[in-house]
């Protein structure tokens, strides 16, 4: 859920500015799934530019303050929020935990890397929601781990269909900056593609999976 127009907009608009989702339905991305896509999104370029990496990070701390005030901890899902889930958890003055995937095969072979303890409640930070499984994945680690996970927020999503249903049927809030909706608005009004293009952008979300085959 997007909490916020102004942030929503503000928050496309800049992603676009950077290059840190790149619009191609004439030649379209193949993403790790299999999926052919006319979009691809690499939030941690954000990193790279202080100013709107700032303006992310007060703005993700600004609702997760609104929407659970501080909890105990902050977790990033590896590897693409530990950058910006510590900006957060530095902001707030809060301790910071990451999630693996998988558990390391060698040393101590964790999976939560960083101190938590149990009851502790806990943030999720994502960078990017696509089909929601590696994020809900991480949410069941520190369940596991004994954590009160409070609720999950992102800087962008898909939006997709399976996605919402996931975070429903895991009972997860999930609350986003930005979204597919506001991202290809944000394009067309820019002219940063055309008709042509917004019109094969809004089909491939209706059916990520079987689009271009």
């Amino acid at each position: 859920m997007v909490l916020d127009k102004y942030t929503a907009e503000k928050t496309a608009e800049l992603l676009l500015q950077i290059n840190a989702i790149k619009l191609k339905p004439e030649n379209p991305f193949t993403w790790a799934s299999g999926w052919k896509s006319p979009i691809y999104c690499d939030n941690r370029i954000i990193l790279s530019y202080p100013e709107i990496r700032n303006y992310v990070r007060e703005q993700i701390a600004k609702q997760l303050v609104d929407l659970y005030g501080k909890p105990d901890v902050i977790a990033g899902v590896a590897t693409g929020a530990i950058g910006i889930g510590i900006l957060v958890a530095d902001y707030l003055g809060l301790p910071f935990i990451y999630v693996r995937p998988e558990a390391k095969a060698h040393g101590r072979q964790n999976k939560i890397e960083g101190q938590l303890s149990e009851n502790q409640t806990v943030v999720v930070i994502e960078d990017l929601i696509s089909t929601g499984k590696s994020s809900l994945n991480a949410v069941e680690a520190l369940k596991i781990s004994g954590a009160v996970v409070k609720g999950m927020l992102a800087i962008f999503t898909y939006g997709f269909n399976v996605s919402e249903e996931s975070f429903k049927q895991k009972d997860i809030e999930l609350h986003t900056l930005s979204n597919y909706d506001y991202l290809i608005e944000q394009a067309s009004r820019t002219n940063y593609i055309k008709e042509g293009q917004l019109k094969t952008l809004r089909e491939w979300k209706d059916h990520p999976s079987k689009w271009n085959i």
